[in-house]
């Protein structure tokens, strides 16, 4: 759980981050700016923290492939969560950090936050927070203003504050295993990779929140690849089988590895292929997955939105399948030499 509604912002600082590969500079602050307006304060609150109050984002650690010491950003983060060193040059040298990896040529020039925050509560641990945020995209705003005996308009480029590009949350908490992360990215998958593999240099949390969602996505990836016409399984059957995942996530309270095979696929030659299924996708994913654990509920809600089926038919129909496959039948008909999809309700709404 993350609650960041007591959260301060106790000191910032703004540098300008471009593209080296675009032959645009980076220009570092020297000092931060002062948090004198509690207006102003509680703006920038809003425009940090307001995409992290979701209960669905999950954790993520600092990783490094020998030594997570190496891992510059964990680097950073313990001096700044180090009272003796300076906030003000470790913001700058995570700055110059982000400068090195903006080279790929999508990646666009911005504004880099850098935040110090107070009173966070991570799983009802009160805590610190270095935050770390980038602005990238620009909208225009009207403004109205009376003039005289006129209303006139003018119009600016800046930044929405209801849409912040990419943020972090570093939580002064559990250093040595890479400390406890929260991020969001609302770019593309591309940029996405170069925000958390290039920059921060992340990998998910090992905890039931990462569990429940890697088995989640285990089996619809299953249900999509294997439970499939070509394989001489019906579509009802992959439909049924989805179903039933979300049911076992939604109705248990812990996840077991033997339980959920036999109250959701069942079927002996069905497990097996599953198996041989899952083993292949943890070695291409690099997935460890365990017998058993606590099923995480915001992870639940998050991936159930994936199991929604759509039955594509030709260009004329979509039918959205949102639970029991049951209630669908599929046919032949002789005489239009079409199939057909049947349908049973109790009401039209």
């Amino acid at each position: 759980m993350l609650d960041l509604s007591d959260a301060t912002l106790d000191k910032i600082i703004v540098h300008q981050v471009g593209n080296p590969s675009h032959d645009e500079p980076l220009k570092c602050s020297k000092e931060t700016f002062p948090l004198d307006d509690p207006d102003l304060e509680a703006v920038l609150s809003r425009f940090f923290l307001s995409p992290f109050h979701k209960k669905d984002l999950g954790f993520y650690n600092f990783k490094h492939d020998t030594d997570i010491q190496l891992n510059e950003m964990h680097h950073y983060a313990g001096k700044v969560f180090d009272p003796s060193e300076s906030f003000s040059l470790q913001s700058v040298n995570i700055a110059k950090h982000l400068y090195d990896k903006s080279h790929h040529p999508k990646v666009k020039a911005g504004e880099l936050y850098v935040v110090y925050l107070k009173d966070c509560l991570v799983e009802d641990e009160l805590t610190d927070a270095l935050g770390i945020f980038k602005s990238e995209n620009k909208d225009t705003f009207l403004k109205v203003y009376a003039g005289g005996s006129n209303c006139n308009i003018e119009y600016q480029d800046g930044i929405n504050i209801n849409k912040l590009d990419k943020g972090c949350l570093v939580f002064n908490t559990e250093k040595d295993q890479g400390y406890k992360i929260c991020i969001v990215d609302k770019t593309n998958a591309e940029e996405s990779r170069f925000w958390k593999d290039e920059f921060l240099k992340v990998s998910p949390r090992d905890d039931d929140f990462y569990h429940t969602k890697a088995v989640m996505n285990l089996a619809k990836g299953f249900c999509n690849s294997m439970l499939v016409e070509e394989n001489d399984v019906s579509r009802n059957k992959q439909l049924e089988v989805k179903d039933k995942v979300v049911q076992y996530f939604t109705e248990n309270e812990q996840y077991q590895e033997q339980s959920f095979e036999k109250e959701v696929l069942q079927e002996p030659q069905v497990i097996d292929s599953y198996r041989d299924y899952r083993e292949k996708f943890a070695q291409q994913h690099n997935l460890q997955t365990r017998d058993s654990f606590d099923i995480a509920e915001p992870a639940v809600k998050k991936e159930k939105k994936n199991f929604k089926s759509v039955i594509k038919l030709d260009k004329n129909f979509h039918v959205y399948v949102h639970g029991n496959p049951n209630m669908i039948e599929k046919g032949f008909d002789d005489g239009r030499g079409k199939y057909y999809y049947k349908l049973y309700f109790d009401e039209e709404n």
